[in-house]
């Protein structure tokens, strides 16, 4: 196995044209007929024009045909010309470095990223891609292992607070039940997880992440349905862009395992993981979190541990926190 590092191969894709333009019609099409626009938290002084979104539609859906293409290649380039580009890079796992060299001026990734990650597009169905947010290695070999032990994707998120019964019910005089009795762990990113992640799909005992062998149509048109794209937030991306967002939020109950491959100094590589389960609280969707346990250690003392319940990201609320460490959510059975 090879790593390929391409700082500034995007670029030359976009601006010398090497993308099929016949598909690239065809999926600005599905993307502006299925891919609805949600709520810009932006003020109106800064938020962007519709003509300006209406080209960054165009740049983040072009983006994505050539992020595939550099990972699988595709026949067409080399018709174009390009035979070089057209053979990919036969890759497994991929990640974007993005912040803020690329989305000070250009529209961030996490449509692509979202997107490439789900079990479909306008192709139709298909298996997931791996595509990290951020460029974040460590993630990305996370969310390629829970892919190919599950055969699911994995759901990308920074781990943003933990909420004790004690602290939530001080803040909020509420006390904490069910699946969260214990606490709760936030986790939320910019909007680049999967919209499998949505739990729009059922599956014999609630919400569940089917494998791509299992998706229909009717699946895959669920969660697009649970899901809008809202102008991202400039205070983080300049260049604007597209930020995947679960409407009514992961529904609850769904099982999951979260899992983060750490370096840890002496050690090296060092994967935790915790069996889950998604929680939505009584208010709107908070995405607030649930835990039981220690989230870090070995396997084996994992499996003595994993009895936390979480639930998964939709997009940010613009509240100013800085993520702790990043990880993965894959669908369990």
């Amino acid at each position: 196995m090879a790593c390929a590092r391409n700082p500034w191969t995007k670029r030359k894709f976009s601006d010398k044209g090497i993308y099929d333009k016949e598909e690239f019609k065809k999926a600005l099409a599905w993307a502006r007929e299925n891919c609805k626009e949600g709520f810009d938290k932006n003020p109106a002084d800064v938020a962007f024009s519709k003509e300006e979104k209406d080209a960054q539609w165009e740049f983040v859906v072009k983006a994505m045909l050539i992020v595939r293409d550099l990972m699988i290649g595709n026949p067409v380039l080399k018709d174009m010309g390009f035979a070089e580009e057209a053979c990919g890079h036969n890759a497994i796992v991929a990640g974007i470095q993005g912040q803020r060299q690329w989305t000070d001026y250009k529209p961030n990734f996490d449509f692509l990223e979202a997107m490439m990650c789900s079990q479909f597009d306008w192709n139709g169905l298909r298996e997931a891609f791996v595509v990290a947010t951020e460029n974040d290695t460590l993630n990305g070999m996370t969310m390629l292992i829970e892919h190919l032990l599950t055969d699911t994707p994995g759901i990308f998120a920074d781990v943003r607070t933990y909420w004790s019964p004690d602290a939530v019910e001080r803040v909020t005089g509420k006390k904490l039940s069910g699946l969260a009795e214990n606490g709760v762990i936030h986790l939320i990113n910019s909007g680049a997880a999967s919209l499998d992640g949505t739990g729009a799909v059922d599956g014999e005992d609630g919400p569940v992440i089917k494998p791509f062998y299992d998706m229909t149509g009717d699946d895959a048109k669920k969660c697009l349905d649970a899901t809008e794209w809202c102008p991202a937030d400039v205070f983080y991306f300049r260049g604007g862009g597209f930020s995947s967002h679960y409407k009514k939020g992961t529904r609850g109950g769904m099982p999951v395992t979260m899992a983060r491959l750490n370096l840890v100094k002496g050690l090296g590589p060092v994967q935790g993981g915790s069996s889950m389960s998604t929680a939505i609280s009584s208010r709107r969707s908070t995405n607030a979190p649930t835990r039981r346990g220690r989230r870090h250690g070995s396997p084996r003392s994992l499996r003595a541990k994993a009895r936390s319940r979480t639930c998964i990201p939709s997009w940010r609320t613009g509240a100013r926190t800085m993520a702790r460490s990043a990880a993965a959510i894959s669908a369990r059975s």
